[in-house]
Parts: structure tokens; sequence; C-alpha cells
């Protein structure tokens, strides 16, 4: 199944049901109690730098687990999962000195997951997704690391936007959307957004965008001190496929904000939250049917197109969710009368 006729049957399955995206990667990443020498393979067994952690070199060093968590995900009920690539950067392949293998993670992870799902596709005929991942990076364009010196930036916008490019174009040919996701400064998305525009401009490369932010605290804004519906009037301009919420926060302390993204958005509403909150040893609590109950009374109230779990969320929790989302009408895109819409740390709306 070509691209197009992918992206029009899931188009179509859109607009009769909730989708159902993956779960958490990282999770099902530490079920497996891997070693530093499973990180490093033999490719790289003698690496100056220490590898562990480095979730995204199993795309190279054990595809075979990559491969194994993806077809869990689908098998779970996902509609779509992620490429594991959340870091496969420059920029955040730095912390291993890995920056020149950058681009052949991400064009690695891409291709695992492609592969999976058009096996399972060839098997009974239902549309698999596959979304590019693209995180945030480990550097922020709109706050300074040095609290003696405000103006000052690790990094550039273009050098953040380059980095973006290479790891979009190395994506590209196998994946069906780009996610643009745990979105903490909104620059950095600028950045992301016009490194997916930039492709599409000089290499033909169209595909479709999704944007999802995070809400890191109780505040009810991203780090870099939007609400959600301030990031939405910052980012609309990429008309995404989807925009919405993820990580942080547990689906109980996530609703108020998806419901306001949910009132402003002309587009899909797109949210997979936290397993709960981490507890005092950083795991994850909640049990598949209580964040299902949580998600379910989302797709009952009509707030979202797409339900999925963030981290500490399993194939147990996708296949409850998608329980709880079954049968129910997905959210209807509404049609926003044409106005002035401006964000600072707050939107800001003048009307026509």
């Amino acid at each position: 199944m070509d691209v197009k006729t992918r992206l029009s049957k899931l188009e179509a399955d859109a607009a009769k049901r909730i989708l159902i995206l993956d779960g958490a990667m990282g999770t099902m990443i530490q079920t497996w109690s891997l070693t530093e020498e499973d990180f490093r393979g033999q490719r790289f067994a003698g690496w100056a730098s220490p590898l562990r952690g480095n979730n995204d070199l199993l795309n190279l060093t054990r595809p075979d687990i990559i491969a194994a968590i993806h077809a869990q995900y689908f098998e779970a009920g996902a509609d779509f999962v992620e490429t594991n690539t959340f870091s496969a950067t420059t920029i955040a392949m730095a912390d291993y000195r890995m920056e020149a293998l950058a681009d052949e993670i991400a064009a690695e992870g891409a291709r695992v997951a492609r592969e999976v799902a058009d096996k399972l596709e060839a098997r009974d005929g239902k549309p698999r997704g596959v979304l590019g991942a693209i995180g945030p990076t480990n550097k922020t364009l709109s706050l300074s690391p040095k609290v003696s010196d405000p103006g000052y930036r690790d990094v550039t916008f273009d050098q953040v936007r380059d980095a973006y490019y290479a790891q979009a174009r190395a994506m590209a040919p196998h994946i069906d959307m780009f996610l643009i996701e745990t979105v903490f400064d909104t620059l950095n998305a600028k950045a992301a957004i016009k490194a997916v525009i930039d492709l599409r401009e000089k290499e033909g490369v169209d595909l479709p965008v999704i944007l999802s932010g995070t809400i890191t605290d109780a505040s009810g804004r991203t780090l870099s001190g939007q609400t959600a519906e301030a990031f939405w009037n910052s980012v609309r301009h990429a008309r995404p496929w989807a925009i919405g919420l993820n990580c942080a926060l547990g689906a109980d302390l996530m609703r108020q904000h998806i419901a306001a993204i949910s009132r402003v958005a002309d587009t899909r509403v797109i949210a997979y939250p936290n397993a709960g909150l981490p507890n005092a040893f950083g795991a994850y609590d909640e049990t598949p049917d209580q964040t299902a109950a949580h998600l379910g009374e989302w797709a009952n109230s009509g707030l979202v197109n797409v339900l999925g779990g963030c981290c500490g969320t399993t194939p147990a929790h996708i296949s409850a969710i998608a329980g709880a989302a079954k049968g129910k009408a997905p959210r209807k895109v509404p049609a926003l009368k044409p106005a002035l819409r401006l964000s600072g740390l707050e939107p800001f709306e003048v009307a026509s």
C-alpha cells in the first residue's frame, strides 16, 4: 500500500471513529533490562562514550527489539506507531558523540517501523500508519541555560532547523506523517515546522504534520510559558493534521488542557498522556483500566480524534484505550469564523 492510499484510508477512518496511537517506547525498552553491551553491539564495542540509555541507537544495534515493540502496539489495536527517533538529531546525539550517526539512526528507525507496518498490512489489508517522531532536543531557543546571562543560547534557530531538516529528510522515505512532539518550547517547534516546510519546497516531500505540546506542571503552561490555546495560535500556520498534548501529566490533570485545545482548534485533536504521575522510584502505577477510564470519558465527551499513551503506558494500556474508544464518535472539527488570532504567553483574538 502506498503512502497516498494509506493516508486516504486513515482519513476515511478518522471521520468515522477515534484512531489509536501507540504507547511508550522507552517503557517497553526498559522491560528488556538491556546492558551497556546490548546498546553497543559489535559495531560500537569500542566507542569512547557510555551508550546505555541511548534508546535510538537500538535502531542500529538491536532493531529486533524495536520491531517487536512496534508489532506489540499494532497487535494491541494501534492505527499509528511512532518511530524510535525521539532524539535522532545531531543536537541530541552530541551527548553520546554520535552527531555523525544521527541521520542513519533516524533513517533506520523509520525503516524498521515501516517494515513491521507493511508486514501487518499485507496480512489483513488494514492501514497502519508510521509517524516520524521528532523530539524537542535537549536545547531550548526561548530560554537561557545561564541564569546570569538571559540572552545566551546554546544553539541558534538555524542550527536547530538544520538538525530537524536532516532528521526529517532521513525519515521521509519510510513514514506517513511527521510527529513534532513533546513541545516544551514553541520556538523549537517552529524550527521543526520550518524544516518540514523547507523539505516540502526544496525536495517535494509533502507529508502531513502532527503537533503535540506538553504542559509541564500544574501551571497549565509549556516550559516556555504558553497556555494550550496560545500554543495553538503560535503553530496553526503549519496546518497540522492534528494538534494536541502528550507527556508530563496524567490524564486527570491533562483533561482541561485538551478541552481547551478542542474548543479552539479547527483540526483534529490528539492526546496521549502518561500513565498517571511517576511514583517515588520514577515508575508509573496507573493500570490500563484506570488510564482507559479517563480516556474513555474524553471520547464520550467528544474531545478527541486520536488517543494513545506516553510515559508508563504499555500495549496493555493501548488495548484498554482502544476498547474504551471503540464505538465512540470522533470529535467534530469545528468551522471557525475568520479572526485575527495572535499569541504571546496568552492567546489574543480580534474578531473580524
